[in-house]
């Protein structure tokens, strides 16, 4: 199976990648991956000129069959200004429209502090959902105080728990079994009761 993970960080180290390759080497140890990693921060212009002109350059091309071809897909976005950076979103604008259909996501983003916890479900769920991806229950935010500190590694591991499962097409809701439907004709058959209530 092949993993790849978009990761949104600009600076260099980078807590957005950090928590991107725990993310990363978490779900290989629940579904064994080959795991390819897409720096947005390198293809910057040519995602700017694609929103422009139309046409991927050589890298972004390939970045882009890169999360098509992918069994599951990691996301981690910085926060700006409330929601992901412009540059995840020029991402995924011009990912081809069909291209997460049905795609297991692991949604993930870092801030600053605590307060932007909630961009998850008010801006990469949506998003996500939008493009008809399947995300995993369990997002994952990392603020500054998070590093070091308890919650964080069972978060990381909850999450990539659900996307190695769906990855490998388990679900851990599926029913112990399935309820056996009998027709209505058949039930009445079976007390001996004639149409005509005789």
């Amino acid at each position: 199976m092949k993993l790849v993970v978009v990761s949104a960080g600009l600076s260099v180290p980078s807590s957005t990648r950090l928590l991107a390759d725990r993310l990363a080497t978490a779900t290989a140890g629940v579904a064994p991956t080959e795991i390819e990693v897409v720096e947005l921060r390198d293809l910057a212009v040519e995602i700017a000129h694609n929103l422009t002109n139309g046409f991927p350059g050589k890298k972004l091309a390939a970045a882009l069959d890169a999360v098509a071809e992918a069994d599951g897909l990691i996301a981690v976005t910085p926060v700006f200004s409330a929601s992901y950076s412009g540059l995840f979103k020029s991402f995924f604008d011009v990912l081809e429209k069909d291209a997460l259909v049905g795609k297991p996501v692991l949604i993930a983003a870092t801030g600053g502090s605590a307060r932007h916890s909630l961009v998850l479900e008010h801006a990469l769920r949506p998003l996500f959902a939008y493009l008809r991806a399947v995300v995993v229950p369990t997002g994952v935010y990392a603020a500054s105080e998070d590093w070091g500190a308890e919650g964080l590694p069972e978060r990381i591991e909850r999450a990539a728990g659900e996307l190695g499962a769906l990855m490998r097409g388990l679900s851990t809701a599926r029913p112990a079994s399935r309820p056996t439907v009998v027709p209505f004709t058949d039930q009445l058959a079976a007390l001996n009761i004639s149409p005509s209530g005789v």
